[in-house]
């Protein structure tokens, strides 16, 4: 094939409609500016751009300040869970050291910090007693970043159920606990938190914890007894929403974070965006189709048959709950084509072997996936607002002589998905912000301390923090707006 004329990038109405009918996407094309224009890729104003973390995976103070454990903390705790036993006893230390985090934030320059809140810092048996001193640790921090004009996004639950509580999401009690500690600490913080979340990717602390066991608590349930946990997992959302809306003033804000399994069409063409819309709908039929049509899909339930979930009078309707947003992870797609002979109109295509990936293998190159798993989502159900509550990628750093710290790999990631966020941005999608996974090197859950996805390097024995080449990048971009 011959190199393409970099008169194409000119644009004309022609050659846009030309690309478009072929499927293929040119990165002057896609916006409609021309290259030579340096602010090209510019965001609107206001648009919000942050960092995300999580509690378990950054705070450490594990047994500090009247904190109970989590069922991380057992599973992590547990020989051959997690890579070399690694655990989140001590983290990244934030618990002790937030106000440098936030410093690290204020000199991103970034508007708002999405962080979750320790379920079993609040209440430590999981209901009952709450503890104050982990809720003056929250007003703490909020306040920090408050001061630094930084607003906090608090998502309320990011899998650290509290081990505590009998038979975790089996129980279908735990579902009516979580929404008891969401109204007593949104009640707590909402004089100056006003962005929620209720949970963050169902998929991880359900089917990954009690049916693959590579989660937390790591068990191996059957079928009918993992539909059970999903249910009881999107019953705690819609819960927990009706008890934030009911502890906080007007004006509150309440979403969740959500990975959906993004389907990105094979082509860009009628048939194959058709089919991409379909099996987002349905292949995500436990979790946000149910959140936002306040049903099971047929398909769904007719697939599981007799192993479908037990619903009770009420259940559908709080899960149901109006969102004033929409938050949602986006790392990777899968791709599906059109196929009238298929069950469901589709297929869905599995990747080769040989499809390009970032240091970890399940990450694949493909940055079309933020573009997609937006659209979907908004043509689909018609969501007021929506955010990127994580993108991003680990990174095999290299580490030189001087200190500087090389993540070429993730700025070439973080470039190519946030041109595609650019692209949903201009076509009109009502997108308010996106969120970088994450601040810092973390605990990354099974693989423990072996993946980095920070852009601030974290060196485990000493816990100094150290700005990678991606920060600066960050950065930059922050300060002109734009993808840089």
């Amino acid at each position: 094939m011959k190199p393409i004329s970099r008169r194409l990038f000119g644009k004309t109405a022609a050659a846009t409609a030309a690309a478009a009918v072929s499927g293929i996407s040119f990165p002057g094309l896609a916006f409609g500016l021309p290259e030579s224009n340096p602010r090209s890729l510019s965001f609107p104003g206001g648009f919000k751009w942050g960092c995300a973390t999580a509690a378990y995976q950054i705070e450490g103070g594990a047994k500090d300040g009247g904190r109970g454990p989590s069922l991380w903390d057992v599973f992590s705790h547990t020989p051959g869970k997690t890579h070399e036993g690694d655990t989140g006893d001590v983290a990244d230390d934030s618990y002790h050291r937030y106000k440098e985090d936030a410093q690290l934030l204020k000199n991103l320059g970034v508007a708002t910090y999405r962080m979750s809140i320790s379920w079993s810092r609040i209440f430590p048996e999981g209901k009952g007693e709450p503890n104050p001193t982990g809720v003056d640790y929250y007003s703490r921090v909020v306040d920090e970043l408050l001061a630094n004009n930084i607003t906090p996004y608090i998502t309320l639950f990011h899998w650290d159920t509290p081990a505590a509580l009998p038979g975790g999401w089996q129980n279908r009690d735990t579902s009516k606990a979580f929404a008891e500690y969401a109204a007593y600490i949104t009640k707590k913080l909402g004089d100056r938190v006003k962005h929620w979340m209720t949970t963050n990717e169902f998929v991880c602390f359900t089917d990954l914890g009690y049916f693959e066991g590579t989660f937390a608590p790591g068990l191996h349930l059957a079928p009918a007894q993992r539909n059970q946990v999903r249910h009881h997992a999107i019953l705690a959302h819609g819960l927990a929403v009706q008890a934030i809306r009911a502890s906080t003033p007007s004006g509150t804000e309440v979403g969740l974070a959500e990975n959906t399994v993004v389907f990105c069409p094979i082509m860009e063409t009628p048939e194959h965006i058709e089919a991409a819309q379909k099996a987002t709908r349905l292949e995500n039929g436990m979790f946000i189709t149910p959140v936002l049509e306040g049903k099971y899909p047929d398909e769904y339930l007719q697939k599981e048959g007799a192993n479908a979930p037990k619903v009770e009078p009420g259940d559908m309707e709080a899960i149901g709950s109006k969102l004033d947003f929409v938050g949602i992870n986006i790392y990777t797609p899968s791709y599906v084509r059109a196929d009238s002979s298929a069950p469901n109109g589709y297929v869905i295509e599995n990747n080769p072997k040989s499809y390009p990936h970032m240091f970890s293998p399940w990450i694949q190159i493909a940055p079309e996936c933020l573009y997609w798993g937006l659209r979907n989502v908004h043509d689909l159900w018609k969501v007021p607002a929506l955010y990127v509550t994580e993108n991003g990628t680990s990174s095999d750093d290299i580490i030189r002589a001087d200190g500087r710290i090389e993540d070429t790999d993730r700025i070439m990631y973080l470039r190519n998905h946030l041109t595609h966020l650019h692209r949903a941005v201009r076509e009109g999608y009502p997108i308010k912000g996106y969120f970088l996974w994450s601040l810092l090197d973390n605990f990354e859950w099974a693989d423990g301390y072996s993946k980095r996805f920070g852009i601030h390097y974290v060196d485990f024995k000493t816990l100094k923090r150290t700005p990678k080449q991606s920060a600066e990048w960050y950065k930059t971009a922050i300060a002109h707006n734009a993808v840089v």
